[in-house]
Parts: structure tokens; sequence; C-alpha cells
């Protein structure tokens, strides 16, 4: 299994490199995994070195997917490296919380940049390599992609588009024996929000509305990722399947009062 994982220093990113990993050895499949990252540092190291440890390959990669150079110079040092490639996992993204109309361009152009181009590049880059292998790319959207969410800035709209744009794919790459899937977390506890979850009042207050009573965890989103490039999920193409506890589909019992029942 050789996989390039955009984001893959830290949180769900992090967490997916070792699932990919553990799978692959778990099938008798040596794991070639290429740790994307912003740039070079100790968390990124230390991914490269559990997934060693395991028995598998792992390199370094980093660079700036703002920079639409990036994209594809990451994708051909991982193929450079491994040979060719099975997997793409474009999970690298960027949150800049505001109102809409209080965006500054550079901030809107920014996000999509990240959010959206990054994948695109990083799609266009893989394609013939995933071409050669019949592989599988999975994007990592949002809950918010899904769902339309005041004070996100230019989020919401970002990972709308890049889930339209992964579907599109799926189609699009379909003939060519290549899955693309979209995977949406909803409120999950990683670098990005630790903050916030460091507040046990709006832990608390979060962990009540959604139905299985937690907040994700980075091993619950990387579960699904695993599935969706992976053998098991052979005949699943252009799905997003949102990992929220069940939240996303509670909204009517968050209705006052019970419906009634006639009897």
């Amino acid at each position: 299994m050789r996989a390039l994982v955009s984001g893959g220093s830290s949180g769900i990113g992090a967490s997916t490199c070792v699932r990919i990993a553990e799978a692959a050895l778990a099938r008798g499949v040596h794991p070639m995994i290429a740790v994307g990252g912003h740039g070079a540092n100790g968390n990124q190291e230390q991914v490269v070195r559990t997934i060693q440890s395991m028995g598998g390959t792992a390199i370094a990669l980093a660079g700036d997917l703002a920079d639409p150079d990036v994209p594809g110079q990451l994708v051909e040092a991982a193929v450079a490296e491994f040979g060719g490639l099975d997997a793409l996992v474009a999970n690298a993204g960027i949150a800049n919380p505001g109102a809409i109309c209080d965006v500054s361009l550079e901030d809107w152009d920014n996000m999509f940049s990240v959010n959206l181009r990054g994948a695109w590049l990083l799609a266009k880059a893989s394609y013939p390599h995933l071409q050669q292998s019949r592989g599988s790319a999975c994007f990592t959207s949002s809950m918010s992609g899904q769902l339309p969410h005041a004070g996100s800035g230019a989020y919401s709209p970002s990972k709308a588009a890049l889930t339209m744009l992964a579907q599109t794919l799926a189609l699009e790459w379909a003939p060519d024996g290549i899955r693309v899937n979209v995977v949406s977390p909803g409120m999950t506890h990683t670098r990005m929000t630790e903050k916030m979850y460091a507040d046990p009042q709006i832990k608390k207050a979060r962990e009540d509305i959604i139905p299985l009573a937690r907040i994700g965890d980075p091993t619950d989103i990387a579960n699904v990722i695993e599935f969706l490039v992976s053998p098991l999920s052979g005949y699943v193409t252009g799905q997003d399947i949102c990992v929220d506890g069940g939240f996303s589909k509670s909204i009517l019992s968050h209705i006052p009062g019970r419906p009634s029942s006639i009897s």
C-alpha cells in the first residue's frame, strides 16, 4: 500500500497514516506512507518513526499547499520513493472563523487555495499513478461542508466545494477503476480544536447534543478513511460519509416537546 497523506503530521492525518499502515500489515501488505506536512516538525517525524517501528516504510514530505507548485512536488517525491501510488488522502485544511462579510479577500483566497485548490492539484498530479494502480482517493471535508455553518467564514463554502470536487472526480475516474470518496468529520478533538475542548463547559455542552454522547477522536475518522482507501470498499465511490456520532441526523430531536402519537 503506497499512500500519500497530506496534513499527516498531526490529528486526523497522523492517525490516518498509522491506521493505513496497521491495516496494510494486517493484510500482509507492506505499507509505504508519505507523511505530508506544512513544514518539517517533530510531530511529522514521530509519525514516520511510528510507522517504521511497525515494520513499514515512511517518509516525511513538507510544503505549503497554498503554493500551486507544491502539490505536484509532493506527489512526484512520493512516487519517486515508492515507485507508484495506490492511495491519495487529501486531508490538509485550514480554518479561520468569522462572518462572511468580514472575511478579507486574502483570507478567502488562502482558505480556498489550501482547502480546495491544493486538493485539486494533488488529485491532478496523482491521477496517472492511481490510474496505473487502479487505486483510490479520499478527501477530508467536514460536517460544515454538508450544512451551512454561520460564523465559519470561508471554511464551509470551501469544504462544500471540496466535496463536490471529489464526487465529480469519482464519476470521471470510475472508468479507470479509481474510487474517490469523502469523509466529513463532525465535532472532533484535534490540535486545531484543542483550545475549545479545554473548556469543560463547552465540551460537556457539545457532548450533550451528540447522540453517541462524546466528542470524536482522530482515530474515529482515520478508521473510516482507511476503509475507504482499502480493498474492503471496492464497490464504494462518490460517497460522503459524515463521522459525527449521529449529530447531523439529530436536528428534529432538538425541537422542544415530543411528537404525539394517535392511537
